[in-house]
């Protein structure tokens, strides 16, 4: 039976308020996040310590695999939209990232590159199975939360809420057990854990099926020819990914030539097919999903230039420098419900800033995060270590940052995004994240200079840190300026509800985005 023929409802039961679904979601998803950023946590290092890669081509492979993992749910979503159903998906994708989780464990001998050691292309395989097993599992999880509830019940948002705060739990867990395992233990038992994780969470979600209320499943009776053919696609796609990481120049060409004409054919769509409103509000979103490549540039640092610099220049206290990579994610469980209270406490005294403010607001706090690195290495001397405290101060203006501009820009994409152009607008925005990765890698790859002394080394790393802060600021000061006009495209007095037709106007944008603070990558990316 298609999803849409099933009536909502609590037929399993309530916990907490919530369909018992919702906490198998959260815990899936709280194991699938463990097991990606403790691999994440380590990856930097293994490329530069174990494969011996310099820092340029490791900042390379990393922005390259990360972009990766923002495009393929693109064709995750759509298979599973036209055929597999989301639950199916899920599962398909969580067997995939368990194969390529436990793949990493196998590292044999230390060598440069692929100079040596054909277990290389395991590696290859392993990063490539994560990358198609995120895509089919990351967009649709998140999917099956929103299905549990009608549109307009008022549990949606703490439902989005109790879920982001598994996602965050799951990184937080991942970087500090795996990230300690195996910086101290060696990479295989790092990476064995983050599979382990992996592979609880498919557990989680296959026993919990019953609790999901008949949600996620194919949209129509699907044949088990069809069924395979769509994991024959995945598990093609799983090859195209294993030669795309290996050559990292064919994803920025991906990037740059889909990413093109994607933006057309949107354009094209919202001048030629849309009444001049829902025109407005695509032009509206296309420029919050431009302003987000340049947040996701800078903010996506943490896992690849700024692992290492943490690793080399800051005095740790003996603490291993991937351990670092969970303070994000504790700093959103945090932070993110004080967010949450700030938009709805100041939407009703009229004083909430718009959609666009915020993201102006967001690329400012990122750059500002690198200015305050670079301003507490240089106050304490090149051939100092930098105290680790200004290693928590970046994070912490970086993930306030976040919660102004990720659980924002998808709430904004939800809103301003026709009914018939929902997905390929959500779709542009985790593409424009795809991009912001790319771009990432490329920054992280400047940030590497070979031959060079460890000082020089700091120097190097320190000055891009301070171009790339003050271009962010200047942008973000520009985005702000401009932001009223954005506002006024989005014409959200005259929005109206899909399903009940009910007139919005005089409603604040924190009744219609502030709970949603948490909801995050798939969210997030996840960041």
């Amino acid at each position: 039976m298609a999803t849409a023929e099933l009536p909502h409802g609590d037929s399993a039961g309530t916990f907490l308020g919530h369909p018992k679904g919702l906490f198998v979601l959260f815990f899936a998803e709280m194991w699938e996040r463990f097991s990606y950023y403790g691999m994440r946590a380590l990856l930097i290092f293994y490329l530069t310590k174990h494969w011996l890669f310099s820092d340029s081509d490791a900042g390379i492979i990393y922005g390259a695999y990360t972009a990766l993992v923002y495009i393929t749910p693109v064709v995750g979503g759509y298979l599973a939209d036209k055929y597999l159903g989301q639950r199916k998906a899920v599962v398909f994708g969580a067997v995939l990232l368990t194969l390529g989780h436990f793949f990493m464990a196998f590292e044999g001998e230390p060598a440069a590159g692929n100079e040596g050691n054909p277990i290389i292309y395991v590696f290859w395989l392993a990063l490539a199975l994560i990358i198609v097993g995120s895509g089919f599992l990351k967009a649709n999880i998140s999917v099956i939360v929103g299905q549990l509830y009608p549109r307009t019940d008022v549990r949606r948002d703490g439902a989005y809420t109790i879920f982001y705060m598994g996602i965050n739990l799951g990184a937080a867990m991942g970087s500090l057990l795996c990230g300690y395992i195996g910086e101290t233990y060696g990479w295989a038992y790092g990476f064995g854990l983050a599979g382990i994780g992996m592979l609880a969470g498919l557990v989680v979600f296959s026993l919990g099926k019953g609790l999901l209320l008949g949600r996620g499943e194919p949209p129509k009776a699907l044949a088990k020819r069809t069924e395979w053919s769509m994991y024959a696609i995945g598990v093609a796609l799983v090859g195209l990914c294993w030669v795309l990481i290996q050559y990292q120049s064919l994803v920025g060409w991906l990037l740059g030539g889909f990413g093109g004409l994607l933006v057309a054919y949107v354009l094209f769509t919202a001048v030629v097919k849309l009444d001049p409103e829902d025109r407005d509000r695509i032009f509206a979103a296309l420029f919050l999903i431009v302003t987000s490549i340049v947040f996701w540039a800078l903010f996506e640092q943490a896992g690849s230039s700024l692992n290492l610099f943490t690793d080399r220049h800051v005095d740790r206290g003996g603490v291993p420098a991937s351990v670092f990579q969970s303070i994000n994610a504790i700093y959103i469980i945090l932070l993110a419900p004080i967010f949450a209270t700030l938009w709805t406490v100041l939407g009703r005294k009229g004083l909430e800033p718009s959609s666009p403010l915020k993201f102006g607001l967001g690329v400012v706090q990122v750059g500002l995060g690198f200015l305050v690195l670079v301003w507490g290495a240089n106050s304490v001397g090149v051939d100092v270590a930098v105290p680790v405290v200004f290693i928590f101060l970046i994070y912490l203006l970086h993930t306030t940052g976040e919660l102004c501009l990720s659980p924002v820009g998808l709430s904004a994409m939800n809103r301003l995004a026709p009914a018939h152009m929902a997905s390929l607008i959500m779709g542009t925005w985790f593409f424009a994240s795809a991009t912001g990765n790319f771009a990432a890698g490329l920054i992280a790859a400047a940030t590497g200079a070979e031959g060079v002394g460890e000082e020089a080394g700091k120097e190097l790393v320190l000055s891009v840190y301070s171009t790339v802060g003050w271009y962010a600021i200047a942008i973000g000061v520009g985005v702000m300026v401009i932001s009223p006009l954005i506002k006024k495209l989005m014409h959200l007095d005259t929005l109206r509800d899909d399903n009940v037709g009910d007139d919005l106007e005089g409603q604040s944008e924190a009744g219609m985005e502030a709970q949603q603070a948490g909801v995050h990558p798939s969210t997030r990316p996840a960041e």
